[in-house]
């Protein structure tokens, strides 16, 4: 008998609620609370794809059992309710496509072993198989688990992490190239990071005067040496002069007239642009007395060696870092390498009194009653740069002391071009601390674009300074020579194996360095040292392990003679392994 509507009104529940009855027990002060673990994954309110209660298969009712149960109870997380079996799975699975799969990949590609590079395009592609697999590391497949997921590249030796970067190797430490003294006052850190953020537009800069004279370049270098045959590298002794800035006499008249606030060598002024690429201790010496500034360097600092593969990833070891061979030591390879440069550019010029390039004064260091060597083909060009901002009341200029090495006759237009000429160096690409370099003898002549961006890369520091330094004086060319051991286990013996011809400012381009940026590093420590309001010596530091600079007042006479001693030699050694 149907009922009526009054009889199914008079059956609801005679409280005010709708829906289910309300239970106290999941109740927690009034509010619905259902237990959960803390290593659930918030997923979806509902998932419907799962196994229903009453299906069977994949462990059967027991494992719904025990899932749900744990579930319910606990709030276990359903990553094991959705686990897929895989094996079970692909049994059960048919593709449209029953083509049968090359067998040369043995699995190695995508779905493969964990070791794959991610490119692969399935069992059928060769470039996901074997071939791949192979290349990590060079070793073999005791380092498959050690795959760089960057990919083509598992890096020479194939270490761990894909071998791009030895995160287990340890810490070098590196002793700093000056000692620093406990009644030394730091003032400033700087980062490399706030280094590499400044900006200063600066002008060409303008001559001021130029001392010294310049020998022609042989043009015979730059042709490619005979098969069989190669040129060596004579020791040439010529008088050649490095003063630091305070004590250069031009410089005394120049500060005299106030031609300038801020004086500097180019070899000191290089540095500090190039700060940021840097990763060997140096130190600078600024003095300032009245509203003149002057940058110095110390006798025997590191600033006057050429350093070798400084920005190389695994860079020569000192002999406490378990290096045994001495003539390749950071330092023992920065005492060859400057020798070599200084020789070099003595060779490669035509020493003729009859055609050489005059310049309007005479080399003012040069004192022939003392001196038994003959003078060295330099020019010295005294250039000033305007470092002025627009807030500035007053113009402030920096004179900086220029070196040229040569000059030569352009092909076009027959005037004279002033040279830069520097000679990197080869001492074993087989050893220790070569930085992954060619074998120059086989690959200078065929690859040469490699093995200048091999340079580019080890030695980013050095090729940076002399680019500075060549268009700091308004050197026309950059002249690199390419000289190796004649024996890798003898540094006396080398050979010339080629010279190369750069433009300075294009060269600066390619090695991605920016003027501008090396300016704004200077107008920012200029105006630390001018916001000091007093006269004083400060010296600027290079942390030996650190990408920071700290700038130290020190008192008035540090590094003065009788200050030397002992410790001078101490520091000199330091700074010398420290290379």
């Amino acid at each position: 008998m149907p009922m009526s509507l009054a009889d199914i009104v008079a059956a609801l529940p005679s409280d005010e609620a709708w829906g289910p009855p309300t239970t106290t027990d999941a109740l927690v002060e009034g509010v619905p609370y259902a237990p959960y673990s803390k290593g659930d994954k918030l997923g979806h309110m509902a998932d419907w794809t799962t196994e229903g209660k009453d299906r069977e298969g994949r462990g059967g009712r027991q494992q719904y059992n025990r899932n749900y149960r744990d579930q319910q109870v606990y709030g276990a997380g359903t990553s094991s309710l959705f686990a897929v079996q895989v094996a079970e799975d692909e049994s059960s699975f048919s593709v449209v496509d029953n083509t049968r799969a090359s067998t040369k990949t043995r699995g190695f590609g995508r779905g493969g072993a964990t070791f794959t590079r991610g490119r692969g395009r399935g069992a059928r592609d060769s470039r996901g198989g074997r071939g791949t697999f192979q290349r990590v590391g060079g070793r073999g497949a005791q380092q498959n688990q050690y795959y760089d997921n960057r990919g083509g590249r598992g890096g020479r030796g194939g270490r761990r992490f894909g071998g791009w970067k030895d995160y287990d190797k340890p810490q070098r430490n590196r002793d700093s190239s000056v000692n620093i003294k406990p009644d030394w006052q730091m003032l400033e850190e700087i980062d490399f990071n706030r280094l590499a953020k400044l900006n200063l537009e600066t002008s060409t800069g303008e001559d001021i005067d130029s001392y010294g004279f310049l020998y022609y370049y042989d043009r015979t270098y730059d042709k490619p040496p005979v098969k069989n045959s190669e040129r060596k590298l004579n020791v040439v002794d010529r008088a050649a002069y490095n003063v630091t800035t305070s004590q250069d006499p031009i410089i005394h008249e120049l500060a005299e007239k106030d031609e300038a606030t801020i004086f500097a060598t180019d070899n000191i002024l290089s540095m500090l642009m190039c700060a940021p690429r840097s990763v060997y201790s140096w130190d600078i010496v600024i003095t300032r007395t009245g509203n003149k500034i002057y940058l110095d360097k110390r006798d025997g600092s590191s600033l006057d060696m050429v350093s070798v593969n400084e920005n190389a990833a695994d860079a020569p070891l000192e002999a406490s870092e378990g290096n045994k061979d001495q003539i390749n030591f950071p330092g023992a390879l920065a005492l060859e390498a400057t020798f070599i440069n200084h020789s070099f550019v003595n060779q490669t010029v035509i020493e003729s009194e009859n055609s050489k390039f005059e310049m309007q004064h005479e080399n003012p260091f040069y004192n022939p009653s003392e001196e038994t060597e003959p003078l060295a083909s330099k020019a010295y060009k005294y250039r000033r740069f305007d470092l002025s901002l627009e807030k500035d009341e007053d113009p402030l200029h920096l004179i900086v002391r220029t070196e040229l090495d040569a000059v030569v006759k352009n092909n076009i237009s027959g005037e004279d071009q002033f040279l830069v000429v520097k000679a990197l160096n080869e001492f074993d690409h087989k050893a220790q601390g070569s930085g992954g370099a060619l074998d120059w003898r086989t690959k200078l002549t065929s690859q040469r674009g490699a093995v200048v961006a091999t340079e580019m890369k080890n030695n980013s520091c050095k090729l940076a300074r002399w680019t500075v330094q060549a268009i700091l004086g308004g050197a026309d060319v950059m002249k690199l020579g390419f000289v190796s051991r004649a024996a890798p286990k003898s540094n006396d013996r080398h050979v010339i194996l080629g010279v190369v011809g750069y433009d300075p400012r294009k060269f600066a381009e390619q090695m991605n360095l920016n003027l501008n940026n090396g300016w704004g590093i200077v107008r920012t420590i200029i105006d630390m040292i001018r916001g000091m309001n007093k006269d004083g010596k400060y010296v600027l530091v290079k942390d030996p392990n650190k990408n920071l600079l700290r700038l130290y007042e020190v008192p008035a006479g540090t590094f003065e003679e009788e200050d030397e001693g002992p410790a001078g030699t101490e520091d000199g050694t330091a700074e010398d392994g420290g290379e």
